[in-house]
């Protein structure tokens, strides 16, 4: 074998050096690592001679210098795809202070409240602004990522119904969220019923799941489908935007259970796909159902606020065999940032953000359908729909070679998703694929944010004052316009 170079990575990996492994072998009887393999692995499981033929350790600047080389291969187009996963703008106040400080992002859940207090008012911050956008009564300090969450939601559904075995999905959910539902339905027994809310059968129903919006950016009459559905019974779950939110009538408002959706647009870097911290939050009737932590608040014995974990379902070792999952993290460090990113820019600042990616996809709609293009009526947040038909695959080609990626959907139609980092030049970009001579300027002049009153929100979000109030400090921070985050520490109290 030959000898490592000086700055071999192996032994930093692997642990275990020649003579260790030569002593642990001496202690075991056995002559080589070889000889072990041969008597622990029955010969009819083991592989043949290409098993074991794996290249010889690199060094770690030679391992380095061949993954940039790789690298440099890539092609790096700017993203229009959506589905839940749009770019972002981190903050720069969170992405030091807390995305790349180790006093938040070592942290994997904090059990321990007399230390943790810190960490436990940033996600009650969190929490709050669930609720608030969502309308509903409570909220859990995040899971793993939307479309986990949907399964969740569908289970927890199953658990509060108590009766039947079919759950109701709209297929116009985003395709990742349609598969990780009907893969958890099958271990336990429930038939997924896939169809359109407008049209759905609910009978022998227990659940529902329907997008607001859809994944091609269609905004659906929830608030008719969720009467319908409590006619029968059935507990709606309803997969959202909670940026868009700062616009859309709560789903609370529209009748909704529980309300499911990705918390990544709230600033968390896109993390090379997920996933990214979900939310999830319901009526309080169901929220003995809920999985996850909940942050919740006491006092000591002189009176003064203290944060502590309310509810831990989630945890193994809470519920050992009962337990939901496994997964202790929860995504505690992306929860935090986006609630920080709430606070950060404030009630009306998620207004203003979401009202410009909003005039940005009018202008977008305006301009296909001037360049000759079916667009799929309103009313929309973030995604235009073009009815592309037999021109789909030039549309999609035209793009590319443009350095855009955008979706096409498999009935002929192509989506283009915008975002907060989206600007005048980059909506210049999808408008020349189009075959627009409009300039984007003129477009956002022109555009209106007007939503119809069927879906656009009527009450005030992010309002409320901080469950830990003081004289001192009357407001919670993602609330208070004035204060921000001047009474939030750099690392965790």
């Amino acid at each position: 074998m030959p000898v490592p170079g000086p700055d071999a990575f192996v032994h930093r990996h692997l642990g275990p050096r020649e003579a260790d492994i030569a002593q642990m072998l001496g202690a075991i009887g056995v002559p080589s690592l070889q000889a072990l393999i041969d008597e622990a692995i029955p010969a009819s499981i083991r592989g043949g001679p290409a098993a074991g033929a794996v290249p010889e350790p690199a060094s770690e600047a030679a391992a380095l210098r061949e993954l940039r080389e790789r690298a440099e291969a890539n092609k790096l187009l700017r993203s229009y795809l959506g589905m839940g996963y749009p770019r972002t703008i981190t903050p720069p106040v969170i992405l030091r202070n807390i995305l790349e400080n180790p006093g938040w992002y070592t942290a994997y859940t904090p059990y321990q409240a007399e230390i943790s207090q810190g960490r436990l008012e940033a996600l009650l911050v969190y929490q709050t602004v669930v609720e608030e956008l969502t309308g509903l009564d409570i909220a859990n300090a995040s899971l793993l990522d939307e479309s986990t969450a949907a399964a969740e939601a569908m289970a927890m559904a199953h658990r509060a119904r108590g009766e039947g075995q079919t759950f109701f999905v709209d297929d116009r959910c985003h395709p990742q969220v349609l598969a990780v539902v009907e893969t958890r339905a099958e271990p336990l027994g429930i038939e997924v019923r896939r169809g359109r809310a407008e049209s759905a059968d609910l009978t022998d129903v227990f659940g529902a799941l329907v997008p607001y919006p859809c994944t091609d950016g269609t905004l659906l009459d929830v608030r008719a489908f969720c009467a319908r559905a409590h006619e029968s019974g059935v507990v709606v779950t309803v997969a959202c935007d909670l940026l868009a939110l700062a616009l859309l009538e709560a789903p609370g408002a529209l009748g909704a259970d529980i309300a499911i959706g990705n918390t990544q647009r709230f600033g968390v870097p896109m993390g090379y796909g997920g996933p990214h911290a979900a939310f999830m939050a319901c009526k309080s009737a169901f929220q003995r159902q809920m999985p996850g932590r909940i942050i919740g608040i006491s006092k000591d014995a002189h009176g003064n606020p203290a944060l502590r974990m309310a509810l831990q379902t989630r945890e193994q070792h809470i519920r050992r065999q009962k337990a939901t999952s496994n997964i202790c993290t929860a995504q505690v460090l992306l929860a935090v940032c986006a609630g920080m990113y709430a606070v950060w820019h404030g009630p009306e600042g998620l207004v203003r953000i979401a009202s410009r990616i909003h005039g940005f996809a009018e202008a977008l709609a305006t301009g296909a359908e001037r360049a000759g293009w079916t667009v799929a009526p309103g009313p929309r947040f973030d995604t235009v729909r073009i009815e592309a038909g037999a021109r789909q695959a030039q549309l999609v080609a035209q793009a590319l070679a443009a350095g855009i990626n955008v979706r096409a959907l498999g009935d002929g139609a192509v989506c283009i998703a915008l975002d907060e980092t989206v600007g005048e030049a980059d909506l210049q970009d999808p408008l020349a694929v189009l075959g627009s001579s409009e300039r984007a300027a003129g477009l956002l002049d022109a555009a209106s944010v007007a939503l119809p009153e069927a879906v656009r929100r009527t009450g005030a979000s992010c309002s409320s004052p901080c469950s830990t109030a003081t004289a001192a400090r009357p407001r919670c921070c993602a609330s208070c316009t004035a204060c921000r985050c001047a009474t939030w520490p750099s690392t965790p109290r």
